[in-house]
Order: C-alpha cells, then structure tokens, then sequence
C-alpha cells in the first residue's frame, strides 16, 4: 500500500472519529453536564457545611448496653417524621444508620429524602434532615428515574449507566485518537521528508 493511500486511510478514520465524537457529544451533552455536576457535588457532600449531606449529631452513650431497643427508636423516629414534618410521609425504613462512636442511630426512609437522628441511650430527637445527598446520587446513577416511574427492578439505571459508560469510553477512544492521529500523520509526513 503507498503512502498517500495509508494517509488517506488515516484521515479517513479520523473523520469518522471526529463525527462519532462530536455527534455523540451533542446527543448526550444534557447528561453529561448532569453526571459532572452533581458528581462534583458527591464529592464535596462532607465538606458542605450540612448542605448536601447532614452532620452526624453526638448522642449521650456510647455503650450498647444503655441504648434503647431498636424498636423503640424506630417507633420514635417515625413519631418525629409524622409530627414535626408531615403525617402524610411513609415510614417505611430504607436503613438504619448506627453510630456506636456517636451514641446515635439514624433512621433513612425509603419513599423520600428525610431522616431522623436519635439518640441511642434516651431516643431523644438529636437532628431531622433532608438527605440531599441521596437525591443527587439518585440524579448521579439515574435511578431518579426508576423511583419516578416506580419501577422497582432498576432497569431504567441499568440502561442509563450501560449508555453513558460506553459513550464515556467512546469519548475517551475517539478523543485520544483525535489528539494522537494528526501527530501521527505529521511524524510520518517529517520522516519521509527527511528521506
């Protein structure tokens, strides 16, 4: 194969990676931008003054054998939730947080973003927060939209983190290759210069 025709051949693939990379940026830019925003916001939860993600509140004990049952606190806790926010919100528990080193236990709800933080020895309110930070990791991995549309065997995540990881990786190929291909084709065209 001459010369000419390998150059061809190169510029031929980089226009088609420049297509593939700048078509596939305009397609998916809304979701980009997304991932980046609050991916960065993820980062910085614990750094956001109780923000994005709630500071963790001291309790009085440290020793399981002064905490409450478990029970108990959850029956607090979701007497907290419906009082001080609003009857109206389940109480079904998505998971419950113990801090032994806190003295404190924080109960997660599962149908929206609150939670209460008690503490373990006297199950005294310590903290009722909003859990930001979930909702944006909920907007982060696209799970947002499976609890939107109350699909409960997360397909719609599967599929949004299966698209976006492999135009990621396109990104990545097609990017490099459009850095890397034009010094190649110059590299080339400098040596057969010099000889």
């Amino acid at each position: 194969m001459s010369i000419k025709n390998k150059r061809q051949k190169q510029a031929k693939l980089l226009r088609i990676f420049r297509k593939v990379h700048r078509k596939t940026g305009a397609l998916l830019f809304i979701f980009f931008f997304l991932i980046s925003v609050t991916g960065l916001l993820l980062g910085w939860k614990k750094h956001s003054n109780g923000i994005i993600l709630s500071k963790s509140y001291q309790g009085t004990s440290t020793d399981l054998k002064n905490w409450l049952p478990i029970d108990r606190l959850h029956k607090n806790a979701c007497k907290i939730l419906h009082d001080s926010i609003s009857p109206k919100l389940s109480s079904k528990i998505d998971r419950i947080d113990i801090r032994k080193n806190k003295g404190m236990v924080k109960f997660i709800f599962e149908d929206h973003y609150w939670s209460i933080q008690l503490d373990g020895a006297t199950g005294q309110l310590l903290h009722i927060g909003q859990r930001r930070s979930d909702y944006i990791e909920n907007i982060h991995d696209g799970s947002i939209l499976d609890k939107y549309f109350e699909t409960t065997n997360g397909q719609i995540k599967l599929i949004y983190t299966s698209v976006m990881g492999l135009a990621l990786i396109s990104f990545t190929i097609t990017g490099f290759w459009l850095w890397y291909g034009p010094k190649r084709m110059r590299k080339k065209r400098t040596v057969k210069s010099i000889e």
